[in-house]
């Protein structure tokens, strides 16, 4: 008699041994990894503003991406944005798809020196820049409030500033780009800045440094904007030493604090420059990104 028991058993073990045999690695599958953080530069700091060769010096420093700076302001009703020419956005977009590198923000730094409160043509300005990242499939934007737009040194602004990145919002609301502000106010005053402002378009662009010269926790600061608030982190301190040699930042902590929160995006380098060697571009910049790129982008 046919034991069909016994030769569905030996049918199953010769399957599962066939299959075996053409066992394939599962990394030969996998799919490449979406990086929780990734690590920009900016093309002012790496003396390349508004030079479509920012970003090949980019990709030799080793980021992931770049923040371009929208171009000087100084008396002009706008800022001097040469990506207005849609010609010069198609270079920079075939180039950054080249060296296979995101253009992570557009930034507004003429904000730093002028003010925001007062400034006429606010709206025009804010509304260019906006503009040109819709053109460039860039969802970030950069707005310092800077050093006329200090509300801890100068709170009477308040008012005028809330209105005007009300005003901001709406533009950003419009355009579907969320409006980064960096301000001097602590973590507890800056969320209540963006409650006053009431758009999810406008969020927090946290700075390291902002925390650890006021002698704040950078990791309580951190918390209390929370993941919600915080769009993009410029993760630096000031010049002196690499971040790896900054005994005032614990990357490996930030990171930790980060994780908690839930948050994830770009970490963008700003300074944190040897102040032995402040002009030597490509070796502080790389210094600097490829440390961050061994905490945060290390395979665990």
């Amino acid at each position: 008699m046919i034991n069909l028991k016994q030769d569905r058993r030996n049918f199953i073990g010769s399957v599962a041994l066939l299959a075996g045999s053409f066992v394939i690695p599962n990394q030969l599958f996998a799919l490449p990894k979406r990086e929780k953080y990734k690590i920009a530069v900016i093309d002012l700091m790496i003396l390349k503003r508004q030079k479509i060769s920012a970003l090949q010096l980019t990709k030799d420093i080793g980021a992931d991406g770049l923040e371009i700076d929208m171009g000087g302001l100084g008396d002009r009703e706008t800022f001097d944005n040469k990506l207005a020419n849609p010609l010069v956005r198609q270079e920079y977009l075939d180039k950054a798809k080249e060296l296979n590198l995101e253009i992570c923000s557009l930034a507004m730094t003429g904000f730093y020196a002028q003010s925001f409160a007062t400034r006429p043509t606010y709206k025009k300005m804010i509304q260019d820049c906006l503009d040109t990242a819709k053109a460039m499939n860039v969802k970030v934007v950069f707005l310092p409030l800077g050093v006329q737009g200090d509300l801890v040194k100068n709170p009477e602004l308040r008012e005028p500033i809330v209105e005007r990145l009300k005003v901001a919002g709406k533009l950003a609301s419009k355009a579907g780009i969320v409006i980064g502000i960096e301000s001097a106010l602590d973590a507890n005053g800056e969320l209540q800045l963006l409650k006053e402002v009431g758009s999810r378009y406008v969020k927090s662009y946290f700075n390291f440094s902002n925390a650890i010269k006021n002698g704040r926790d950078l990791h309580q600061e951190l918390r209390i904007l929370g993941n919600r608030n915080i769009i993009q982190i410029h993760s630096t301190n000031e010049d002196g030493v690499w971040l790896q040699n900054d005994p005032k930042v614990n990357l490996l902590k930030v990171k930790d604090t980060l994780d908690n929160m839930g948050w994830s995006g770009w970490l963008v380098v700003e300074r944190s420059r040897d102040a032995n060697n402040t002009k030597d571009v490509k070796r502080n910049f790389s210094a600097n990104t490829s440390y961050l790129k061994s905490i945060f982008q290390s395979i665990k």
